[in-house]
Parts: structure tokens; sequence; C-alpha cells
């Protein structure tokens, strides 16, 4: 599993996961293919290293791939090397997470810098060639797409001619002729301009050209360079598949690079309801640099600028990994020396080994429980994979697809929207990428949680401020919270008829610990005090139907209903202890004492319904005998220092949970052998180091080692490959914000500095 290497306003790019040269690759929909193209010419021999367009040439003695070396990832870049001749090729894809920069943040576009180093101390003779094509702008393959070069704010579709000075930015806008806004299909925005940006950036020469792929691809690659023109035949990517390139010559040097910068710009960006009706919502990134092309040019020169405020975040990210786990390693030290361990069943093929802590375990490949323990064949954490590193990386692949989901937006400007809008904030809105595009889903607003409460509370606050303007305007009529604020992305328009996806306990109790986990993590009781009234609606909800929810969805909806699920019934309970924190911040006592009594009350009653009789775990649902889930749901009360769960509840579970483990982790419950990674870290949270370190380790080595060739999933199978979890229909969930749920450990960690723990 590889790093995503650019966002595009919810289709997130990435790398093919099984291939050590990055190709460029929609993660969510079966479109035309993506075509991103790179070469790099040394001495007059050129070298593929981005894509696949050499396939469609005929044999050139001049081409051939370059030579993959290394791949390196972290919260911001995606690293390439290659070996190509006597150079070194570097391409670095930056796609920064700026949680506290808004202006920044809402910029919809990455960066690839492609550089060479020579290794053999002497000049040579480089080009530099890019291009893409026009299924970035399209989701089909039979419609009309046009395109326009700019230089700088400048139309120059007449010529492809680069006259201008070093400073310059070129950009080439690529776009549905005939576009829909506020619409999507396959999860492609059918508005707006796919922009793929460059400039001279001191070559000798440097051209720009438009045509048929092939065409250009050859010209380059015979002759070096392109041939200045801009092809005005619009047509389809299935027609001549039109491309759109640039070349950069510099001529004898040692080392040299060259930037492009990429993205899908959408403006108007978002539809939303209001009490004036519904109106378009202007990016955020408008109010803090113009127009497009302002924003396009501040982006491209603002590279530095990214990179130190990319490398402060990034750096931030490894000491408080670091610190997390000098203070709260796992225990995996023995001053007793080990007994024999017996016979491994099925020896043959399994074997004993030790690990690096000198802890023994035992493994067979043939079934999928994973490394156990030799002695009473529970799971154990992976041997050989140092648990902070395993964390450090799932939190610093999980940065980009967390944020790439979300956009920000310009409020409704006085007399056009509701009056409790801040025009000095924006308001975020959240696709819900791959698995149904909803706009805000709640129920994954709360999964990825602990990274906003890490990275910067407000942006949790951003996020809820549109629901809690929808509710509060009297555009929902339930008594319980809505699942979502529109049924697709970018259409936040509500559900007034109240028929959205019925998840009343889940998105209650979600809407509520969000509101004040944002204010345990900021202090700012007045928040609390604004929105009392609705999150007193959400709660008089809970007080009825949480102990015993009936046959309802949980934020797991693919699994199917289920009545009285131990998970979501403890969801309500938390929520209504949290309540009981919301009415005291409030200086309402007798609603505080209320609801801290029913949560009491609730909880003593829940134990006894969800408990297993052999009282070592609890069950799925309180009438499934035999059962198991994940309890994931007492995260927030650990998280937020809620007093309704006792210690020992924890405890047992923890000493549950390897008892069930399987090769890349914890299944979500007993009726299926799929799992999901953002709940797998909640509950990882709530469970002694020894646990904490399997869940970890585990998802760690379904990284290095799982089947699926897409972005980070959420939801796949531990067992076998690794493959996307889902029975009987595979569930393909690709590049969803729920990864923010991997942040557990850290946020859990930030509360605890809060509290002066």
């Amino acid at each position: 599993m590889l790093g995503p290497i650019a966002f595009l306003a919810g289709c997130t790019v990435i790398v093919a996961a099984k291939d050590p040269s990055p190709a460029a690759k929609d993660s969510n929909g079966p479109g035309a293919p993506l075509g991103w193209q790179g070469i790099v010419t040394v001495d007059g021999t050129s070298y593929e290293y981005l894509g696949t367009g050499s396939a469609t040439l005929p044999r050139l003695p001049n081409l051939q791939p370059a030579k993959p070396l290394t791949v390196t990832y972290d919260s911001q870049y995606s690293n390439f090397s290659f070996a190509a001749g006597p150079v070194i090729i570097t391409a670095s894809f930056l796609s920064s997470v700026l949680p506290d920069d808004l202006c920044r943040t809402s910029i919809p576009l990455s960066y690839l810098t492609t550089s060479v180093q020579s290794t053999d101390n002497s000049t040579h003779e480089v080009q530099f060639y890019s291009d893409v094509n026009s299924a970035w702008a399209a989701s089909e393959n039979n419609v009309t797409i046009q395109w326009d070069l700019h230089e700088g704010s400048n139309k120059t579709n007449e010529s492809g001619t680069a006259s201008a000075g070093v400073s310059s930015v070129y950009s080439w806008f690529v776009y549905l002729q005939q576009p829909y806004e506020f619409a999507e299909e396959m999860d492609v925005p059918l508005w707006g301009n796919f922009t793929y940006s460059s400039s001279p950036m001191g070559a000798q020469n440097f051209t720009v050209q438009s045509g048929f792929s092939g065409d250009l691809r050859y010209q380059y690659v015979m002759q070096h360079s392109l041939q200045a023109v801009v092809d005005t035949e619009y047509r389809s990517p299935a027609t001549r598949e039109p491309v759109f390139a640039y070349a950069h010559d510099f001529g004898l040097i040692s080392s040299a690079s060259v930037r492009y910068t990429i993205g899908s710009v959408q403006q108007p960006i978002v539809r939303f309801l209001t009490s004036q009706g519904v109106v378009p919502l202007q990016p955020w990134w408008a109010q803090c640099y113009g127009d497009i092309f302002q924003m396009i040019n501040f982006h491209f020169n603002d590279f530095r600028q990214t990179q130190t405020l990319a490398s402060q975040f990034e750096n931030r990210l490894k000491v408080e990994v670091e610190t997390y786990y000098a203070a709260d390693m796992a225990m995996v030290y023995s001053n007793s020396t080990p007994s024999t361990l017996p016979p491994y069943i099925n020896g043959s093929q399994g074997f004993n080994g030790t690990d690096q802590y000198g802890n023994q375990y035992a493994f067979e490949p043939g079934n999928g429980y994973g490394f156990l323990d030799p002695r009473n064949f529970s799971g154990i954490a992976i041997p050989d994979i140092e648990e902070a590193e395993a964390y450090y990386s799932i939190v610093a692949l999980s940065a980009r697809q967390v944020m790439g989901a979300y956009t920000l937006a310009i409020p409704p400007s006085s007399g056009k929207g509701n009056a409790s809008s801040n025009a000095t904030e924006p308001l975020m809105f959240q696709k819900e990428i791959s698995s149904n595009g909803n706009t805000n889903t709640v129920d994954v607003m709360y999964p990825a949680m602990p990274f906003f409460l890490y990275a910067n509370p407000n942006l949790l606050r951003y996020n809820l401020e549109p629901l809690i303007q929808n509710q509060e305007g009297g555009f929902y009529p339930n008594d319980y919270s809505m699942h979502d604020l529109g049924s697709h992305y970018p259409n936040a328009t509500g559900h007034v008829e109240g028929n959205d996806e019925y998840m009343p306990v889940e998105e209650s109790g979600n809407m509520i610990l969000m509101a004040y986990a944002y204010y345990t993590f900021t202090n700012d009781a007045a928040y609390l005090r604004s929105h009392y009234p609705l999150l007193r609606r959400f709660a008089s909800y809970l007080t009825l139907y949480s102990l015993t929810p009936g046959y309802q969805l949980s934020t797991d909806d693919f699994a199917g209903r289920l009545a009285n699920q131990s998970n979501l019934a403890i969801k309500g309970i938390v929520g209504i202890a949290a309540m009981s924190e919301i009415a005291r911040v409030c200086e309402d006592a007798d609603r505080a004492a209320n609801y801290s009594a029913t949560a009491s009350s609730f909880y003593t009653q829940w134990e006894k319904l969800a408990m297993d009789p052999s009282g070592s775990h609890t069950l799925l649902a309180y009438q499934s005998r035999s059962s198991y889930s994940l309890l994931y749901n007492t995260y927030p009360a650990l998280l937020l220092n809620l007093s309704v769960i006792p210690s020992s509840l924890y405890q047992k579970q923890s000493s549950f949970y390897p008892s069930v483990s399987q090769m890349f982790g914890i299944p979500l419950d007993n009726r299926h052998s799929y799992t999901k990674s953002d709940e797998s870290m909640w509950t990882a949270a709530t469970c002694e180091p020894e646990t904490r370190r399997l869940f970890v380790n585990g998802l760690g080595y379904w990284l290095n080692s799982t089947s699926t060739d897409g972005p980070f999933s959420d939801l796949f199978e531990t067992t076998g490959q690794g493959y996307y979890g889902g029975r009987p229909e595979i569930v393909e969930f690709r590049g969803r914000p729920v990864v923010g749920g991997h942040f557990s450990l850290l946020a859990l960690q930030r509360a605890r500095m809060l509290r002066g723990e």
C-alpha cells in the first residue's frame, strides 16, 4: 500500500499498490483511464518514470522504463526514485496537510516535483516531459471535452509558444463542453476545471502543446521538445486521446528540477439550503486569493513555504507518536525463563519462533489466525514489527486521505443565509467518498473525529456548523439527528421531509459526543450554550431509545439492521453521560443530575443485557448468545473522561480480543471475518498495551501485505489476502475520511495532556 499522489475534489488519485512505479488511477470509479505521463531524457535516451503511455508507441530504441529504486511516504509526500542511466530521477508528490492554515488547506491543488541528479559527477543533456489526458475532467469516454491554455490569466489558445520569463505560470484548463453544475458521476465533478500547471523554471527552452497522445509523446521522444501548438479539435477522451503537455530543456546540467501543479477546481463549490432558499457557496480560497488564476499562481509560487509548513506538521506527528509510545509502551519483556513449548498443531507446515522482544510464538500459514501464543493459542502482535513504527505508518498514510474529503466554503452573505452564519469562518463540507457520496454524513464525520481533535478542533466545529444550521433552522422535522446534509455531494440541501437514512440512536449520540469533544479540547463553553436546545432534543431521544435501540442500523450499515446491538446501545448511554456534562457547562444543574443518573442506571442494566453468560466479553446484540463485536463506542468515554464505564469492562474486553484475532486484526463481529480499521483503532485505544499492540501491528501488517490495489480501505478481510470486506457482495470502501479514526491514540494523548494527566 502506497500513499496517494493527488486529491481532486473527492476523486482520490493513488499509486498502484503492487507496482513500484507510479501510475495515476481514479480510486473511486470505473471511468475513463486517467493518464499522467512523465519522461526524462538524458543524453538522448528517454526514461519513462510516470504512467504507461509508452505502451501505445511503436518500439523505440531510445525509450525505456526508468528503473525503480525506492518508494517512501509520510503525512505530506509520496516519493519515488529511479535510475535513469547516469542520473537519479526523483518524483515527489506533495499534497500538504496544514490543518491550522485555512487558506492553504482550501486550495484544491497538489504538487509534483521531478528532479534529476547526476551520479557520475558529470554534466548531461537533460529534458523533461509530462502530460495529462482529458479523462481527468470526464467520467465517461463519449462526452466532449474542451480545453484552454493560459499564461497567467491570459488565454493563449492560438499558440503554445512559451515566450514569457522564468516566473510565468502556464495552465491547461480542461473541462466538459456541457457542464452540469453541482453534479457528479462516478465521483467525478461534472462542472469546473481540471487544471495542470507548470513554469519555465530556468529551462533553456520551454514548450507546451496539446494534441493526440501518440503524436505528442512520439514527437517528444524523437525531438526532445514540443511544437508549440494548441489543438482546437475538441473531442471525447476516447477519440484520438487528447493530452496536454509541457517540455523543459535544461541543456547540460548535473542537477535540475521542474514543478507541476494539478487539481480540480469548482466555483461555486457547494449548494446550501438556507432560510433564503438554496444558495451557491464560493470556495474559501476565493476569499484568500481572489480568482482562479490568482489562486493557481499563489499556490505554484508558494511551494517553498508550503514545504516548510508541511515539514512542521510532519515533525510534530513523528514527535508525538514517539512521545506516546515512550510513555505507554506495551509490556513485552519477561524476567522468567520460558518453559518448554508444546508441539505446534500441524507442525509440519507451521513453526515456532521468537520475536524481537524474546517472546515465543507459533505460526501456521494455512490458517487465518496469524501469530499465536503457543501456550494458549490466543493471538499475539505480529513479531518483528515495532508498534510505534507501525502506528506512525498508519497515521502518516491516513492524514492526506482525511483532508482530501473536505472542502471549505464561504458562508452565505448577510441577507442570503441564516443569521448565525459567521463570515470570518468557513463552513466545512465532507464528501462520503466511495460508499455513497452523501454530504456531511454524521457517522462518517464521527469516526474521523480523532484526527480533528488532534490536528485542529476548530475544523470539527466548522464541519458540524452546516448540520446545526439546518436543524436549528427548522429544515429537519424529526426529533433525532439527521443522518446527513444531502443525498449526494456537493448538494447540502438537507432532508426537509425527514426521509434520510434511519440511524436515530447512532447519529443523535454522534452529534452530542462531537459537540462535547469540541468543548473538551477548546473550553469553548459558549458553543455548547448556543446549541444547548438542539443537543437536549437529541438527548431526549437517547433517553427514550438508547438502552434498547430496537431494529436499527448502526454506522456499520453495510452489515445490515440488527435489534438491540450492544455497541449501539453503549453509544447512546455514553452520549447521555456527555449530555450531563454539557448541562453542567450550561449551568443547568437539575438536568445535569438527571442525565447523569439516567446514564448510570442505563449502564447497570446494559451490562446485564450485553454481557456474555461467561462474563468474559460483551455480545454483538442482547439476544445473540455466543457472539461478540468490537466495543469501539466505549472509546469516547475514555477520551472525554466520562466515568460512566468502569475500568473492569475495558479490562475484560482487552483480555477477550486476542482469543478471536486473525491474521490482520480482530473481526468487527462474529458474523463476518472482515474488520474496520477506524473502529479497530478506536478499540485499540481502550485496551491494555499488549492488546493494543495486537491491533496496531495487525493493521500495519495488512498495509504491507494486502492484495487491495486502492487507497487506504477502512473495510477489509482479516484473513486470506486481506481483500476488501463484505458478504455476499464485496464492499470496496476506498479513500474514505473515516481513517481519521486512526488518530485515536494521539487524540487520547492530547486529551490527557489537556487534563494535566
